[in-house]
């Protein structure tokens, strides 16, 4: 469900950079070597590979000052399995990438994936007319797409796209390639949103990750902290008056995934938009905030999400 823009189907290799294609044909080795193994070999390739390294880089004293933030009660030791956690994560999805179209559902035991709350996903595609389901970056979230789109409830989603146009082409294959049907991608940003908008406003689903900083959004609190929080979703909800569907993924093991879905959750309707605009964005976050608690080594604790007021007080960055 993380999204980008299409780029131009008629890419013109030839302009690429060399750097660009030598950088693609590294990927290209990489993705190839990963599809020889199996999905829960290179699960445990990246897993391995991405919790030995990330904690030693400098974007993990972010995930540190995140975590002080966010659970202060956490003392250095439990900070540094949580970062140490979010790294494997992050590797393990990385090396199960490539097998999420080979991945089944409710397997026995071993590579697969299960789903808890089907019935949600059911009632959206036998009810028709337009949905929005929301999530994180949280486990495997590259899982959510195919699993949900099993049901009949496939949605369209936002993808910030690579900067590099060749690995992007090679991300939206994959992502395609896992689809039942390839869905549309928009771009994060003014003509992406409008057309989000077009999209729902026709019928049809739309998933988003809304668990990121957006500078121009509005304040909701996050994990006890005032956090600038994109309200598109808030938005189209109340416009449309459309189910809102909760999901994430938590990880079971080795390309072993559950995908939870939840009821879709209440709108509120006090006939003042903007305070009810607020109100929905606030209980997403709020939603977002419990999932992360109970296995906070699952979400990606990376990124500045909150002011920098709130890090320049905390004098932890230097």
């Amino acid at each position: 469900m993380t999204s980008t823009s299409h780029s131009p189907s008629n890419d013109k290799r030839q302009s690429v950079p060399l750097h660009m294609k030598l950088e693609a044909f590294a990927a290209r080795c990489t993705l190839w070597l990963l599809r020889q193994v199996r999905p829960a070999t290179s699960s445990n390739i990246g897993g391995k590979l991405c919790s030995r390294i990330g904690p030693l880089l400098p974007v993990s004293k972010i995930a540190d000052t995140n975590l002080r933030l966010a659970m202060p009660e956490l003392d250095k030791r439990e900070r540094k399995r949580i970062i140490k956690g979010v790294w494997e994560n992050l590797g393990r999805t990385v090396g199960e990438f490539p097998h999420i179209a080979s991945l089944k559902e409710d397997m026995p035991d071993g590579p697969g994936f299960e789903v808890i709350g089907k019935e949600h996903l059911r009632a959206v595609a036998r009810n028709g007319g337009p949905a929005l389901f929301v999530s994180g970056h949280i486990g495997n979230w590259e899982m959510l797409p195919p699993a949900v789109a099993h049901y009949g409830a496939g949605f369209a989603s936002f993808y910030r796209a690579a900067g590099n146009p060749l690995v992007d082409r090679m991300i939206r294959d994959l992502r395609d390639t896992a689809m039942d049907e390839p869905l549309p991608l928009f771009a994060k940003g003014a003509k992406g949103a409008r057309d989000a908008l077009r999209w729902v406003a026709t019928g049809h689903r739309l998933g988003m990750l809304v668990d990121q900083k957006m500078n121009d959004g509005i304040e909701a609190r996050f994990f006890n902290q005032p956090a600038m929080t994109a309200p598109a979703l808030a938005a189209i909800a109340l416009k449309f008056r459309c189910p809102v569907i909760p999901g994430h993924v938590q990880r079971l093991g080795p390309a072993r995934l559950r995908i939870i879905v939840e009821p879709p959750m209440s709108l509120p309707d006090t006939g003042n938009r903007q305070n009810d605009v607020a109100t929905f964005t606030q209980a997403i976050n709020d939603r977002l905030e419990a999932w992360i608690r109970a296995r906070p080594e699952s979400w990606l604790w990376l990124h500045r999400r909150w002011p920098k007021e709130i890090y320049s007080a905390s004098n932890q960055f230097k």
